[in-house]
């Protein structure tokens, strides 16, 4: 069994390691663009398959993908200027959660808000 010494600096094997905010931030933001780009595909996908066949849908597809980009950007860049030490501060922890849910809200709630709203411009026009 390993000791570690404790004098030589080793971290013991029952600390839990710090979090670091911004390496989180940035998986959580990479995640979240595949999840979304997913979804959009799909569910733009199946509503063309019920529809129309132009090429709007496919480019109004390429203006969503493209438009969540900078939001995820924004949410990285929040999280991505703080120093060393408040990087893995606990006290961050609910503004982080905060984020964190509203980039998985809108990575999976907006697809299918866009998809219905395109749906109802549709059958009105």
């Amino acid at each position: 069994m390993i000791n570690p010494d404790k004098r030589s600096g080793a971290q013991s094997l029952s600390a839990k390691p710090l979090r670091d905010w911004r390496k989180a931030m940035s998986d959580h933001v990479a995640y979240g663009l595949l999840v979304y780009t997913g979804l959009q595909i799909f569910v733009t996908v199946k509503a063309l398959a019920e529809g129309t066949s132009t090429a709007l849908p496919y480019l109004a597809l390429v203006v969503l993908v493209a438009g969540i980009i900078p939001v995820c950007r924004w949410f990285e860049k929040r999280w991505a200027v703080l120093s060393d030490a408040d990087a893995v501060d606990p006290e961050f922890a609910p503004a982080f959660r905060r984020d964190v849910l509203t980039l998985w809200a809108l990575a999976i709630g907006l697809p299918f808000a866009l998809t219905l709203i395109f749906k109802m411009l549709l059958s009105v026009f």
